[in-house]
Order: C-alpha cells, then sequence, then structure tokens
C-alpha cells in the first residue's frame, strides 16, 4: 500500500467547475495543493490541538478525493513468473515489497517460501495434490482480508495466481503473486508489492503473515522462520 502523508485543499464552484485560486495556474481546472505533514504543521497556530469534528472533517474530504481519483496506478509489465531462472521477480529498492526470490540476507524484502505438505505435519502422513493445495490457497485468499483490502483474483493457471489487493478508501492496489514450481516438492513462491509510494508500513509483509496463518489452519507451513 503506497503511503501518502498529505493535506489537499481543492476549492468547488457551484456551476459543477471547479476553480483555482488567483494565484495558482488557469491551465488546469483542479489544482492540488500539497504540503507535507511538518510545512502543514508549522503553518498551524502553536499550541491549537485539532479536534474531533475537524479530523472527521479532513478524513470526510480524503474520502470524497479517494472517490474522484483513483490511486490504482499501473500494473508492472514484469509480473508473472520469469524465464532466467525461472522465479518470480524481484523486488525494487522501496521499502514496500516482500518476495521469496530475494536473498535470505535482505531482510527488507526476503520472505521464505511455503510447504503446503510439510513433513512434520501431513506431508509424512496425508499429503495433498498440487492441485488440492491450490484450491485451499484460493479459499484462503477469498475469504481473508487483511486490513480490509479487497481481493480479487486477476489471474490463474496450473501453477499461478495473480491477485489484486485494493485498498478500502484511496483504491491503492497492491499486486500479490503465487507461484508452484515444477520439480520442488510441495514449494509455493509468492511476492507481494506496493504499486505507488516508498513504504508500506509493513502491509504486505502483515498480509503474507496473516494468509498464511489461515494455511497452517489447513496443514501448510513456512519452510523457515518469518
Amino acid at each position: 500500500m503506497a503511503s501518502m502523508a498529505y493535506s489537499i485543499s481543492y476549492h468547488y464552484n457551484p456551476q459543477n467547475t471547479i476553480q483555482p485560486k488567483p494565484h495558482q495556474s488557469k491551465n488546469f481546472p483542479l489544482q492540488l495543493r500539497i504540503f507535507s505533514c511538518k510545512e502543514e504543521h508549522q503553518q498551524n497556530k502553536p499550541n491549537t490541538p485539532i479536534n474531533r469534528r475537524e479530523i472527521i472533517l479532513r478524513s470526510s474530504e480524503l474520502a470524497t478525493l479517494g472517490a474522484i481519483f483513483h490511486f490504482s496506478g499501473t500494473k508492472p509489465s514484469y509480473l508473472g513468473v520469469q524465464k532466467n531462472p525461472p522465479s518470480l521477480a524481484l523486488c525494487p529498492a522501496t521499502k514496500n515489497c516482500i518476495s521469496t526470490s530475494e536473498n535470505s540476507s535482505d531482510l527488507a524484502h526476503y520472505a521464505p517460501p511455503w510447504n503446503y505438505n510439510p513433513e512434520a505435519g501431513r506431508g509424512g502422513k496425508k499429503p495433498v495434490t498440487r492441485e488440492e493445495a491450490m484450491q485451499e490457497l484460493l479459499d484462503v485468499l477469498k475469504s481473508t482480508k487483511p486490513d480490509k483490502f479487497t481481493p480479487k483474483i486477476m489471474e490463474k493457471k496450473d501453477d499461478y495466481v495473480r491477485v489484486e489487493y485494493e485498498s478500502p478508501i484511496l483504491g491503492f492496489v497492491d499486486d500479490v503473486e503465487f507461484w508452484f514450481p515444477t520439480g520442488k516438492k510441495s514449494i509455493v513462491e509468492y511476492r507481494s508489492a506496493s504499486r505507488l509510494g516508498n513504504f508500506d508500513f509493513d502491509v504486505n509483509r502483515k498480509r503474507i503473515k496473516a494468509l498464511r496463518q489461515e494455511l497452517e489452519k489447513k496443514g501448510w507451513a513456512s519452510e523457515n522462520t518469518y
């Protein structure tokens, strides 16, 4: 989820047009003035607390803005199983992505793969097929909504699933992929990344953890500590 710590102001004209202030550009019908939290704080009067009514008003304005503007971003072209070597994509330098393809020494981006037939569990007693494991994963994806993000399965193959998670207010979209590698026993690789922003406040990592915890109830396990 992309992070956005901005205060955005706009001006409404009753004639269904949005007029800029005199000192703003007239080339656009809508002018957004964005200040950092620090700048906005400096403009406020010292020791003036923000009351609950103003907080609710600002939240309503943000929700209205989210309804007008959809911050979904563009689907990255590199999603899917890479060819050389076969794997999911690595993460960008931004801190809003985790992937099993990363090196385990990269603590900011690495996450361990899952095993749907762990040896210490059902793998040694009553293992399931890849098709059964895929269905278990789909069931969990549909029923689990970490941070109230709405999951939407966009692509499904025999060994691959791509899900888009959309935030409840501004429509930020995170891309989450799952891959069942051929020849690797019971292993599931995954990648979860935000399309916009530089930080996600661990939303992607928390999402993966929530999904794993639900899958553990079905017999899955992480390949390593998480």
